[in-house]
């Protein structure tokens, strides 16, 4: 099963415009919020600090996401959303046997999803990959929860 979440990619592009206007709105009316504090410098850094917080939550946030459990392999990549066709700076790719597989979890914060693999590792230890899933929407993470359960079942029958 192929699955990826690449259509997320316009609504990444349409949040960060719509907080670089958010930004030249705020400092277009910075006067407005000379209620907050006596001090201009505190409000200053207030607002900053709220548009730092929100933008580094959106890029924390938007990986992009890609798993292939086709073949005998299963390959399972994040990346950066935006520049990743020029920078792999937020890489992060798995490929592993579907025998090597021992458990998974999803873990569902609240504004962060997490797919977390259990892979055995060649020299007997095990190894926790984690991977950022929160763009992709519930019905592939339904279909991705779908075939590493049936790898795990075919797991365990080989086993015994």
């Amino acid at each position: 099963m192929r699955t990826n979440n690449s259509k997320v990619r316009n609504v990444i592009i349409s949040v960060y415009f719509v907080l670089i206007v958010l930004a030249i709105l705020l400092a277009t009316i910075f006067r407005a919020f000379t209620n907050l504090t006596p001090n201009p410098l505190i409000t200053a850094f207030i607002l900053i600090f709220g548009f730092s917080a929100l933008f580094f939550l959106v890029h924390f946030i938007s990986k992009y996401f890609e798993y292939d459990s086709d073949g005998l392999k299963v390959v399972v990549t994040n990346k950066g959303l935006l520049l990743s066709d020029h920078f792999n700076y937020r890489e992060h790719t798995v490929e592993f046997h579907k025998s090597k597989l021992k458990s998974f979890k999803i873990y569902d914060y609240l504004v962060y999803k997490e797919l977390v693999l259990f892979i055995k590792s060649s020299n007997g230890h095990v190894k926790k990959e984690c991977f950022n899933v929160t763009l992709v929407s519930r019905k592939k993470r339904k279909y991705i929860r779908q075939s590493l359960s049936k790898m795990i079942r075919e797991n365990r029958k080989s086993k015994d």
